[in-house]
């Protein structure tokens, strides 16, 4: 996936979930923070992030922000939208017969259901943008929403049920729970593996302006 007018800015503060406080150009300027996660080791004074702009007039925010080049040199795609829209690329290079979004199930309403020669999946998706020595971890705070779609992918049945972590950033293959921050969320993950839930990671690539897979005939497949 790709944005548009692309702008490079320095990281102030977050005032709440919603917005940052950013310096462009010399001039401080309040932009919509696209993930309400805490993002607290990747939203720091002074980090270099990337905003997208918007041409909507009604919006109260000229910018968004969607990505932060942690401390490590690693640049971050913090975009809560972004992995849904990644992941449907990657289907879509599957073969599936049927892509059916945002898909009703038991209590909860799933990011997607596929079929393909006669098998039907439901998958469920979530971006990974906190790293620790190399490794992903999810979430960074607390999910009870993930939890219970954890708990709806367990007990599916008619479908094979498919967890995929998106990850959005570079060199990273694998995503782990976080458990001091969200040990439910990591028990519902371990009991979905065990009720058959499949796991599967998506590398991916990270620029200013884009996000996209990773798939040089090793990526993950259903």
């Amino acid at each position: 996936m790709n944005y548009q007018k692309i702008t490079r800015a320095v990281f102030i503060d977050r005032p709440n979930r919603f917005i940052a406080h950013v310096e462009t150009d010399g001039s401080v300027n309040t932009v919509h923070v696209k993930n309400t996660g805490r993002c607290k080791e990747l939203l720091i004074s002074g980090a270099e992030v990337w905003l997208s702009g918007s041409d909507n007039p009604a919006r109260k925010t000229a910018y968004d922000l969607i990505s932060v080049r942690k401390s490590n040199g690693l640049l971050v795609n913090i975009d809560s939208q972004a992995p849904n829209a990644v992941a449907r690329e990657w289907m879509d290079a599957q073969g599936f017969d049927v892509i059916r979004p945002e898909y009703q199930y038991g209590q909860s309403r799933l990011d997607f259901m596929m079929e393909r020669g006669g098998e039907r999946f439901l998958m469920e998706v979530k971006g990974c943008t906190l790293e620790r020595d190399g490794i992903g971890y999810f979430p960074d705070a607390p999910t009870q929403r993930g939890t219970k779609h954890l708990r709806e992918l367990a007990k599916a049945i008619g479908f094979q049920p498919v967890l995929m972590f998106v990850i959005q950033m570079d060199g990273i293959t694998e995503v782990r729970g976080n458990r001091e921050t969200d040990p439910s969320f990591c028990k519902a993950l371990e009991d979905a593996k065990k009720a058959g839930v499949k796991v599967i990671f998506l590398p991916c690539h990270v620029e200013p302006d884009s996000l996209s897979f990773v798939d040089h005939g090793t990526g993950p497949r259903l």
